[in-house]
């Protein structure tokens, strides 16, 4: 691939805005947590609604998914821009734990859930696959937990973005 083409690719996705979410794990192999922008859901149908992450192969978050064997994926609030820097390390972690960052719940996979997040899809690991950099983590959805009200945290051209309303 020429270095322009990644360029190119690079400065487009930016333009791409994304629901900021922090994913989460707990189990046998330890707790972590690592903010994202690539999730989706795949589809409702089915036994179990499924959804996918992806996770850089060299977050320390992935092995413990990987050993675990379920992931909580947290869409953050609005107000919650400081949660994805200290998740995503651009902020120190309070006393050198993310987790002190935030209030959480245990849910049925054992995965933490953030009490205060807009709404978290708590998921048993289905597969991951690696492409490039990155490993594609699909799980079924065991849980869901929605909050009252409020607006997703967005990410775009590099920063938050604030949803405009109408």
């Amino acid at each position: 691939m020429s270095d322009d083409l990644k360029a190119d690719f690079i400065e487009g996705m930016s333009r791409a805005a994304a629901s900021v979410s922090v994913v989460t794990t707990d189990g046998p192999a330890g707790r972590q947590g690592v903010t994202v922008s690539a999730m989706t859901s795949i589809s409702a149908d089915g036994d179990r609604p499924t959804m996918l992450v992806c996770l850089n192969a060299s977050s320390q978050a992935l092995p413990l998914v990987l050993e675990n064997g379920c992931f909580c994926i947290n869409v953050l609030g609005l107000d919650q821009a400081e949660v994805s820097d200290i998740f995503s390390s651009r902020l120190p972690a309070p006393g050198g734990d993310k987790f002190n960052a935030v209030r959480t719940v245990t849910m049925a996979t054992g995965a933490p859930c953030l009490a205060d997040a807009l709404v978290s899809f708590d998921c048993r690991l289905l597969s991951a696959d690696r492409h490039g950099t990155h490993h594609i983590c699909i799980g079924a959805v065991e849980a869901v937990a929605v909050a009252p009200e409020g607006t997703p945290l967005l990410y775009g051209m590099r920063r938050y973005l604030r949803p405009e309303r109408h």
